[in-house]
């Protein structure tokens, strides 16, 4: 692949801005439209902000970390840029589309590469009714809320809310609960991620809930539809010894 255009983006932090402006001055500065790669300099937050950006313009993105965990970033070298282009392994990553329906009647949708989030708005506990595919799966979860992750995003807060690690490629979403007090010892699901999940809030104006889509939040929520877009494709680039897949496997023996 011809990587002759390179668009770079940085963090506002000032390590990741002087690192762009060297890059710039060596390789040249392209308009991300123009670019037939992105080379993303920051954390994680960056790396999903220049993804919102980019899923039009179908051309392949490579972090370099000059954030914090950078789960989603290569290491950070400025030397032989081209040669680690060239030989970097695709990962296809689908996003997910949040369809969300206010109380007063409001509809918005947004789109997530890590997960939707249901999160109460006030010390009353949120009660959701589950939906799959049509179905009622569970009538009620009384919770602090829930979160719907794809693989990418499923060492990210799903982690944190005790749920499972899925392996890129394996086709499953994650439904984890967040703190649930009845049914108290329900950990979740893992689901096809061809299925139509549907969460509903009871009770919306005594117990409110809020729905987080990445950086995108609705508040005071009804319902919210969640959907895996297959029909758009984001490709990262990782270095081979910095592979996502292996990343992400090795997450599940730490102890």
């Amino acid at each position: 692949m011809n990587f002759k255009n390179i668009a770079f983006i940085s963090s506002s932090t000032q390590a990741a801005r002087n690192a762009c402006a060297r890059l710039r001055k060596k390789h040249g500065r392209v308009p991300l439209k123009s670019a037939d790669v992105v080379v993303v300099l920051g954390g994680d937050g960056t790396m999903l902000k220049t993804l919102h950006q980019c899923f039009e313009l179908n051309i392949p993105i490579y972090g370099m970390n000059r954030g914090t965990v950078g789960f989603l970033m290569n290491e950070f070298k400025e030397t032989s840029l081209l040669k680690r282009l060239e030989r970097a392994k695709t990962v296809q990553l689908h996003p997910l589309l949040m369809k969300v329906k206010t109380v007063s009647g409001v509809k918005k949708d947004a789109y997530c590469v890590n997960e939707v989030a249901l999160l109460r708005q006030t010390r009353q506990a949120a009660n959701l009714r589950i939906s799959i595919d049509g179905k009622i799966r569970m009538e009620e979860l009384i919770c602090d809320g829930a979160v719907v992750a794809t693989p990418a995003g499923s060492t990210a807060y799903n982690l944190s809310a005790h749920g499972p690690i899925i392996p890129m490629g394996a086709e499953l979403l994650a439904l984890t609960p967040i703190s649930a007090f009845r049914p108290r010892r329900w950990r979740g699901a893992l689901l096809p991620d061809s299925a139509k999940i549907v969460l509903e809030i009871q009770e919306p104006k005594k117990r409110p809930v809020s729905a987080v889509a990445d950086y995108t939040e609705v508040r005071n929520v009804k319902s919210v539809t969640i959907l895996q877009q297959k029909d758009i494709s984001l490709n990262l680039l990782f270095d081979e010894e910095h592979n996502l897949e292996e990343r992400i496997l090795n997450e599940q023996f730490i102890p």
